[in-house]
């Protein structure tokens, strides 16, 4: 009598199993993903086979083929920890238009002229397309190879003439294999033509950047495998009414996670930005009421940033609240804050916002957004050349932040010769500028020069 096989249920997204169909994952949460995975059978057995190479001692492995090289844009490399693995498979993500296209583009010309070989794959656009991009922003190289290709086959016919040391697809959603059911940007075919493109660039010690589509969540589409397959995985953010745009590792087993890049959306292409702070901070010919800088944190990079205020009065019963680059929970708290301790805001409009498209996420804000509306409200512009830094709580008091050191080295940098941290922080003797401890917004207020 054969062996009874029970069927299993398995989630496209993350692969997690149940013994019978449920309309939600239990595991990621996504609706629909979870769909028959087959019968099974206890009977069966894998026996040992031939291996590709022996196991020998860690220490005596040699790390010369993995060392990282230089990709011509400094930022990049910044970002992936030194530069590009040879056989790395890097997944780049961002919203339609950010520029994700413009970057490679430019990052394959780089590359080729180097004197190294580049393959450049566009499922998206024809190589005509590509080619007028190329010329406008000037990334023509002898060594860059362009092939619009749709089809995983045809793909790897490419990879096999070419013989490329970067291999660029643009995007994976849009190649296809005929050897598995689906269409193009389906959970088992972008799967599949992943599974086949990494085992080609691990093989042949191809680095590898591949481009894909996100969701309305701004997450990568397609199965949650994908991320995990791959050993980068790079984000390009930007807000479309500013022309910085940010690089970001969510996953790099090169390298840290928490450096960014900026890059300069231009009519040119995009070049980079070492030195971002002047997009994020407006310089006034005298004081202005309402204004304060702060230094936040992008990764391991400080970036001076303005925060705004207005206040006028409420024309109607209930005052308006509106927060633009600001997280407007916070600026609701830091609000209630400053009423508790006297400031009468109960009759205002209150309208906050940061400088040229800069998102204020972190607590270590919350102080310059708090004097700004303070000297919003009083008419009184703070004095020039002082920044704050610090989170507030709802008691009022100020707490510390981290790498508060670096932040106020990069004010100093900048010009400014005044800052108001929370007390409790290191010692900060050799920053470069004169520093006001605080312990809460009262005592800042006094604390002013």
């Amino acid at each position: 009598m054969p062996p009874k096989t029970a069927s299993a249920f398995a989630c496209s997204e993350c692969g997690w199993t149940t013994a019978k169909w449920v309309g939600r994952c239990g595991e990621c949460h996504a609706w629909g993903t979870v769909d028959v995975a087959g019968g099974s059978s206890r009977t069966g057995r894998t026996s040992a086979g031939p291996v590709s190479s022996p196991a020998v001692p860690i220490a005596e492995v040699t790390a010369t083929e993995a060392a990282a090289m230089g990709s011509g844009i400094p930022e990049l490399d910044r970002v992936l920890g030194g530069g590009v693995v040879p056989g790395a498979v890097m997944l780049m993500a961002g919203e339609p238009g950010v520029g994700k296209s413009t970057l490679l583009l430019e990052v394959a010309a780089r590359w080729a002229r180097a004197g190294r070989r580049t393959l450049y794959v566009s499922g998206e656009e024809s190589a005509a397309q590509v080619r007028l991009r190329a010329e406008r922003t000037g990334a023509l190289a002898d060594e860059l190879f362009l092939a619009a290709e749709t089809d995983l086959g045809g793909l790897l016919t490419h990879i096999d003439a070419v013989k490329p040391s970067l291999l660029i697809v643009d995007s994976v959603q849009t190649i296809g294999s005929a050897s598995v059911d689906g269409v193009p940007g389906g959970v088992t075919q972008v799967r599949e033509v992943a599974a086949t493109v990494i085992g080609r660039a691990k093989a042949e010690g191809i680095a590898t950047l591949l481009v894909g589509h996100v969701t309305k969540d701004g997450s990568v589409a397609g199965p949650r495998v994908l991320e995990h397959l791959v050993d980068v995985v790079l984000q390009f953010e930007g807000d479309r009414t500013s022309r910085l745009r940010l690089l970001r590792a969510t996953k790099n087993r090169f390298g840290p996670v928490d450096e960014i890049g900026c890059f300069d959306l231009v009519d040119a292409g995009i070049v980079e930005v070492p030195d971002p702070t002047g997009l994020f901070v407006s310089r006034h010919e005298s004081p202005v009421a309402g204004t304060c800088v702060t230094v936040t944190m992008e990764g391991r990079r400080p970036l001076l940033a303005e925060v705004q205020a207005l206040t006028v009065a409420a024309t109607t019963p209930s005052p308006r609240r509106s927060s633009s680059g600001l997280d407007s929970s916070r600026v609701s708290m830091l609000l209630a804050v400053l009423s508790k301790t006297g400031v009468s805001l109960g009759n205002q409009d209150v309208y906050t916002a940061s400088v040229g498209g800069a998102r204020l996420h972190e607590p270590a804000v919350d102080l310059a957004v708090a004097l700004a509306v303070i000297s919003a409200a009083g008419g009184s512009p703070l004095p020039g050349g002082l920044v704050a830094i610090g989170e507030v709580g709802l008691a009022g008091e100020v707490r510390p932040v981290r790498g508060l050191e670096a932040r106020l080295r990069e004010a100093a940098r900048i010009g400014f010769t005044h800052a108001i941290v929370p007390t409790g922080t290191e010692s900060l003797d050799r920053v470069g500028l004169k520093v006001l401890r605080t312990g809460d917004l009262a005592a800042a207020l006094r604390a002013l020069p």
